[in-house]
């Protein structure tokens, strides 16, 4: 039988393309039928792509530690193809330092020196982080030999316009043209136009001679116009927050000096401007955890669960996410939460888990007896779960003026450090895994086409934004950081409810807080967060032809107000780009945060059933089942012809 090739295109080349190709590999001896000619299209270097990438700020860190990071999957992974195990960004980091990686890459003095000082609970720089998705990208692309090739085109996509055959060609920027059997659209947090109430704010300070900026990945906006102690007002508290908080403290020669009590103190430069900080809820994004489980291990969901969700469609043609599905994660979360208090630490509880745990099996989450229960077991409010009252911690703050703001923010700061920063509650270590579970399995166990539009929304907006609030946040020592930068009088508080006006007699940003916090003015306001997913108005050459030529569209959700665009590219379950018209592209995939997929992120924990390794290893599957066919059909053709 004649050989014949395949191409496959990856436009965009980030941890997620390397994370397919690893699974590619490892399905190829079972599912590809001839070689496969893979084509890797990414402008920035591939493995890490433009957010990983080593040339940014080397003050810049992950928010997880580096025990908490691999590429790999392990026998925890549920998947139809085979795994295969590798280190962990730790213990590549261990062996790069005693020399027994075979294939270690070469690196920079400095980074030597960081991988010789990290542990697991290390919070490892991004740079350290590009080299091991480097590193990993160079060993998946190695691992496919012999059933494929590996070409890198350092260039941009434009244009994805069909060929004569049933494929794809894929023009370049430089002006190449790439032809493919199948294409995979990977390319993470895209660019977007300033549109919307940004452009306005864009507008109103080119036509004052203010700075703006919009949404943006915050280590590619160029802030050099920011003047020392000028006052910048901020709108967001999240990660994004926080490497600007970097940037532009320590970035611009602040330095910080531990005290004998464990705090620090900022010594400024000089240069640093004065920032007014407010956002929805006010506060930063929750310290990450260094406390370790004490007590019973979690084990799996008991409540949120396939079973369970099976029972509630049975019951209803459509879901509704707060109504059906979000008591069932609650429940699951703080069943994980009070093990750990319970077993963990005894002393804070006056009944046995057992009993407890039984009686709290019964009850619904939002129950007057589920409360009471609680309530007469921990004899401590405080420790008492109220998902209401961690999503918004200020909302029973008494907030009148500048001062009532400023001491809310900062005992919320202190109290988040005290009970995540320690071993004295490992309990809140447990709420973290439970709602990471949660947030991992809510893919697999919930079929996106059976809820609600409404619920689509709220998956996409709260849900997921509630677990980045939970879970997401940044390293304890960065909340140490913003209490000192704080203290040294160059961060201040707006709180909670903030909104952005202008004044056209002024020229100026007037920025006013629910907690009555109004008539803060600046000449400078930075809007700190990603974009909003948009297709329509993304700066992405390739996405924008996509949309423009018909090839793909917005997903478009049916609620009670009318049609509303999610912004995410519209994809089935299995990741096949959608037209307008609801026609499905066979060989056209698209996967990452701009899709209307759910986030799954690129990588994960080890041994924790990761599903963005679930997910690539299922679209790897696909693809080569796909082109397998095209081979297929192509050797039938050719017989009919001769």
């Amino acid at each position: 039988m004649p050989r014949h090739d395949r191409n496959l295109v990856f436009i965009g080349g980030g941890p997620r393309t390397a994370g397919i190709l690893e699974r590619l590999g490892a399905n190829a001896a079972e599912l590809s039928s001839g070689s496969v000619n893979i084509h890797v299209v990414e402008p920035f270097r591939a493995g890490s792509g433009r957010i990983w990438r080593f040339d940014q700020d080397p003050g810049l860190m992950l928010n997880s530690t580096a025990g908490d990071v691999t590429m790999f999957t392990d026998a925890s992974v549920v998947c139809a193809g085979p795994v295969a195990d590798g280190p962990d960004l730790a213990q590549w980091a261990a062996a790069i330092t005693a020399g027994t990686l075979s294939d270690a890459p070469k690196l920079p003095h400095h980074l030597k020196v960081q991988a010789a000082e990290l542990t697991r609970a290390s919070f490892p720089t991004r740079q350290l982080n590009s080299a091991y998705l480097e590193w990993f990208f160079r060993r998946a692309v190695a691992a496919l030999a012999p059933h494929a090739t590996v070409t890198i085109h350092h260039d941009t996509a434009r244009v994805i316009s069909p060929s004569g055959d049933g494929g794809h060609v894929v023009t370049l920027a430089g002006g190449a043209r790439v032809e493919a059997d199948a294409v995979v659209l990977a390319v993470g947090h895209s660019d977007a136009k300033v549109h919307g109430r940004s452009a306005e704010f864009a507008t109103f300070a080119a036509r004052h001679g203010r700075f703006h900026a919009a949404p943006a990945y915050t280590t590619d906006v160029d802030y050099s116009a920011l003047t020392p102690g000028e006052d910048v007002i901020v709108s967001g508290m999240g990660l994004a927050f926080v490497d600007l908080v970097v940037l532009l403290m320590e970035g611009r020669g602040g330095r910080f000096i531990a005290k004998d009590d464990g705090e620090l103190d900022y010594v400024p430069s000089g240069r640093e401007p004065r920032l007014w900080a407010g956002s929805r809820r006010g506060v930063p994004y929750h310290s990450k955890i260094s406390a370790t489980l004490r007590g019973e291990a979690l084990g799996p969901a008991p409540f949120f669960t396939e079973d369970a969700v099976t029972r509630l469609l049975a019951k209803h043609s459509e879901l509704d996410f707060r109504t059906h599905l979000w008591p069932l994660i609650a429940k699951d979360t703080a069943h994980a939460y009070y093990q750990e208090l319970f077993t963990g630490n005894p002393e804070q509880v006056n009944t046995d888990w057992a009993v407890f745990s039984s009686q709290f099996a019964r009850l619904d989450w939002y129950s007057p007896d589920r409360e009471a229960l609680v309530a007469s077991a921990v004899p401590e409010r405080s420790l008492w779960l109220d998902f209401e009252q961690l999503d918004h911690p200020l909302a029973s703050a008494t907030l009148t003026d500048q001062d009532s703001v400023r001491d809310a923010v900062m005992a919320h700061i202190v109290k988040d450090l005290r009970l995540r920063d320690g071993d004295e509650h490992p309990e809140t270590l447990a709420l973290f895994l439970g709602l990471l579970r949660a947030y991992m399995n809510f893919a697999a166990i919930v079929p996106a086409e059976r809820l609600t539009a409404g619920s689509h929304a709220a998956v996409q907006g709260w849900w997921h934004g509630f677990f980045s609030f939970v879970d997401s946040g940044p390293p304890p020592h960065r909340l140490r950081q913003i209490l000192a930068i704080h203290r040294a009088g160059l961060l201040e508080f707006l709180g909670p409810g903030l909104t952005v006006a202008t004044e056209e007699a002024t020229g100026l940003f007037v920025a006013t807080a629910g907690g009555g916090v109004s008539g803060i003015k600046a000449a400078a306001f930075i809007e700190a967060r990603l974009p909003a997913p948009t297709v329509v108005n993304s700066d992405n050459p390739v996405l924008t032809h996509l949309h423009g030529s018909g090839g793909g569209t917005e997903q478009h959700l049916l609620t009670a107000d009318g049609t509303v665009s999610t912004g995410r590219l519209l994809v089935t379950a299995s990741h096949q780009v959608v037209g307008p018209s609801g026609e499905q592209a066979k060989t056209l995939f698209a996967v990452g945060p701009g899709t209307s997929a759910w986030g799954s992120g690129a990588f994960a924990r080890p041994n924790s059933n990761a599903a963005p390794f679930r997910d690539n290893d299922a679209l790897a599957r696909l693809v080569l089942h796909a082109l397998a066919e095209k081979t297929d059909l192509t050797l039938l053709s050719g017989r009919t012809q001769s």
